[in-house]
């Protein structure tokens, strides 16, 4: 916190007398600061004319806030794992195997499940989506919520460990010689919905990173 601030007060002080961001922003990478800490400072404040450095609001964590994200990625875990699960139960149908004789039934009591939960669960998170991209329409400051950027680095670290574990897999079947079309499929499935849920959240952090930039 007291480097923060010291940090925070020697931009300040720097703007003060007259420097740009760009001066302000190579001073302090030649000290040894980190990019990330640089644009941080440089962006709570204010760019435009005005006789004094205008400081932004610093972003600020609300219960509600708190509470939109949580049921925001908690639905998304839930929607994409029964995504997942759905088209396992697919694949496992159009390719039975013939050693599992009950597969019939628990089939069918898998795709219920697994059908019941995206019902439920892909609606509430579209809305809750909807609902937190509004508000940070509405206040670009949002953006810079930390519980926002924890959870979205904790789903790229899930999308990226199932990503990885995928490939392995891949990779040992493909070694052993036991690559089946069920398999194949199953693997792609994962690859897929990881990967595309990765894609989206990296994208949203480059877009974070474009918005916050001064």
């Amino acid at each position: 916190m007291a480097m923060s601030e010291e940090l925070s007060g020697f931009v300040k002080e720097a703007l003060v007398r007259g420097l740009t961001p760009a001066q302000i922003e190579d001073a302090l990478l030649r000290a040894g600061w980190t990019h990330e800490q640089v644009r941080a400072a440089l962006a709570g404040f204010a760019q435009f004319d005005f006789p004094i450095p205008v400081p932004r609001p610093k972003p600020y964590l609300s219960a509600r806030e708190a509470f939109l994200y949580l049921v925001q990625f908690t639905t998304l875990y839930i929607s994409a794992y029964y995504l997942g699960s759905l088209f396992f139960q697919i694949i496992d149908r159009a390719f039975p195997d013939p050693a599992n004789s009950a597969l019939e039934y628990y089939t069918r009591q898998a795709i219920r499940w697994s059908v019941s939960s995206i019902v439920v669960a892909f609606p509430v998170f579209l809305y809750v989506s909807w609902a937190t991209n509004r508000a940070i329409q509405t206040d670009p400051n949002k953006r810079s919520s930390k519980i926002r950027r924890w959870l979205t680095y904790l789903t790229l670290f899930v999308a990226a460990s199932f990503l990885i574990g995928d490939f392995i897999t891949l990779v040992y079947n493909l070694l052993g010689g036991e690559l089946t079309v069920r398999f194949v499929l199953k693997v792609l499935t994962i690859a897929v919905i990881a990967g595309t849920t990765f894609w989206y959240y990296v994208s949203d952090l480059r877009l974070d990173e474009k918005e916050t930039r001064p």
